[in-house]
């Protein structure tokens, strides 16, 4: 478990970070989350879809980079085998969180128990001179973007469902040995809606570049197929088939 604490100069002076970092820490995960500006860039690897939290219900989007928990399909010997790398998943060993001086403000963390932070690592988090190092500064641009991305997000979640563009889905499995197994949560653009939309509401969607996120989601669902044949990659066991089948209420 990540042990993320609040980056202070008069503590971490002299803390340092590795060169290289990978990304072996999302080995065992499934999907990462992705936010609506990087879809596009996204759906030419993997499928994005929206997943919804049981208990908050809330929704979020999410890159699909295996076909079952703890799955990830994109990995290999730590080497990352896609072409794009969402941006919550290269931000380790830093995240965003809680400032206890500054009630309701966030602020740059770091892992101290990850295996790229120590005093021995090549890269400070400050200079000789006690200021920002061009490392830290670059770290804090980027989670100010990841979190106004993530910001953006929900906004346009809501959009699609306040819409009602959201369609239930489940992923359906055949296998060589007539086995069966389904991927169920998912959520997805139901895409004969969009037909039915008033032209206010698609003027509107077109002005404000909705249809750019939408329509990258609907295009990255194809990306399933490549999940299983990267799966029949490495497993003996062979998938033969996989469907898309909205959940029938």
């Amino acid at each position: 478990m990540a042990n993320l604490v609040p980056i202070k100069k008069e503590q971490h002076q002299n803390l340092k970070v590795a060169a290289k970092r990978d990304l072996s820490h999302i080995a065992d995960q499934h999907i990462v989350p992705i936010t609506a500006i990087e879809y596009s860039k996204a759906a030419v690897s993997f499928p994005v879809v929206i997943v919804k939290d049981p208990d908050s219900g809330r929704f979020r989007s999410v890159a699909m980079l295996g076909l079952e928990t703890g799955e990830n399909l994109f990995l290999k010997d730590d080497a990352w085998t896609g072409i794009y790398a969402p941006q919550s998943t290269t931000m380790v060993p830093f995240a965003l969180g809680i400032d206890p001086d500054k009630e309701k403000t966030l602020t740059a963390c770091i892992d101290l128990d990850s295996k790229y932070v120590g005093e021995d690592q090549e890269l400070p988090l400050f200079d000789e001179n006690g200021e920002d190092s061009e490392l830290f500064k670059n770290v804090q641009n980027g989670l100010g973007r990841l979190y106004e991305n993530e910001l953006m997000t929900e906004k346009f979640i809501k959009e699609v469902q306040d819409a009602g563009l959201l369609e239930e889905v489940e992923v359906v499995m055949g296998f060589a040995d007539g086995d069966k197994k389904k991927l169920v949560g998912i959520y997805t653009i139901k895409e004969a809606k969009l037909g039915e939309l008033t032209d206010e509401q698609a003027l509107d969607f077109h002005k404000r570049g909705l249809f750019i996120p939408i329509y990258a989601m609907l295009t990255s669902i194809g990306q399933i197929n490549r999940l299983a044949q990267l799966r029949n990659e490495r497993s003996d066991k062979k998938m033969t088939g996989i469907q898309i089948v909205p959940v029938q209420k």
